[in-house]
Parts: C-alpha cells; sequence; structure tokens
C-alpha cells in the first residue's frame, strides 16, 4: 500500500533534486522537520482563531492562567515566576495580572510571610474560564491529530521522546 503524497512530499522532491547527489541532504530529516513545524503552526493558528475577537478573553489571559494553574506549585506563583513560565517580561506580565485581577479571575495579595513578595492566586471564576479553555484546546488538539489510532499516537510520541532525550543530554 503506498501513502498518498503531501506537500512536504513534493517540497522534499523540490530539494533532492536540487540536492541530487549531495549526501549532507537528508530528505527524511527534511520532511520530519516541516512536518513537526506545520502541525505546530496549524495548531497555533486554531488556539489564535478560538481567541479571536475576545477582548474580555485573550490568548495572553489564558496562557497567564495556564501558567498559573499547571506551574511547578500550581495555584500560587509571584508575578515574576509567572513572567518566566510565560516568556513575557516582568512589566508585561504586571499588564496581564492587571487585566486579570479586574476581571475577578486572578488575586494578588502580599505573602504572609515575606511582606516584599507578592502572591498571585487564581479565583474560583479564573479556574472555571481555564477549565472551559483547556477542554475547549484540548478537543482542538484531539482533531488535529485525529488522523492517527491509538496505537499510532503511542509510536509517535516513543519517537519523538527519543529525539527530545538526546537533545536533552
Amino acid at each position: 500500500m503506498t501513502e498518498e503524497r503531501d506537500g512536504v512530499d513534493h517540497h522534499v522532491a523540490r530539494w533532492a533534486a536540487f540536492w541530487k547527489d549531495d549526501p549532507r541532504f537528508a530528505p527524511e530529516i527534511e520532511g520530519a522537520l516541516v512536518r513537526m513545524y506545520d502541525i505546530t503552526k496549524w495548531a497555533r493558528r486554531q488556539d489564535a482563531a478560538a481567541f479571536a475577537g475576545n477582548e474580555d478573553f485573550t490568548m495572553e489571559d489564558y496562557k497567564t492562567l495556564h501558567a498559573l494553574m499547571v506551574q511547578p506549585y500550581p495555584t500560587e506563583a509571584t508575578p515574576a515566576q509567572l513572567a518566566d513560565a510565560t516568556h513575557v517580561t516582568r512589566a508585561a506580565m504586571t499588564s496581564r495580572l492587571d487585566r486579570l485581577v479586574a476581571a475577578g479571575l486572578v488575586t494578588r495579595e502580599v505573602d504572609p510571610t515575606d511582606r516584599r513578595r507578592v502572591l498571585v492566586r487564581p479565583t474560583a471564576k479564573g479556574r472555571e474560564q481555564w477549565d472551559k479553555h483547556i477542554f475547549e484546546g484540548m478537543s482542538r488538539d484531539r482533531q488535529l491529530m485525529g488522523a492517527l489510532s491509538h496505537e499510532e499516537l503511542v509510536e509517535l510520541n516513543v519517537l519523538l521522546r527519543k529525539v527530545v532525550r538526546s537533545l536533552e543530554h
């Protein structure tokens, strides 16, 4: 059984024709990397579309709440920890937190054990928003990866884990 070709196969074929006898070109590597990039790009576009036009709760709001809910010490973090977890500046995090506090999604309180620290915690309303959006995102992810069976997803994870572990060392 032959697999149908996709746009990446055509891309790789063009490159292979150009680099036909050059051993530095590895079509399997090019194909795998371009496909992983494309899948990630599609996932990000779907996420962006899910938040498009919603000024009351933006993707940045969700990412901040998500970091608060899943970072190493869930449900409590300093603004600096959240800035690091979301890869934004501390000033940007302050703006995000201002929005989330005003919307009633998080609280910002002085740490009673160290008055120099501020602790951010989700409110019940914030947990509800996060819960709603995390499961909507999971549904989009299922749809994105729906072409693969459970067994194929397990196999894909084994292979990708092998690559990631080699990069970690």
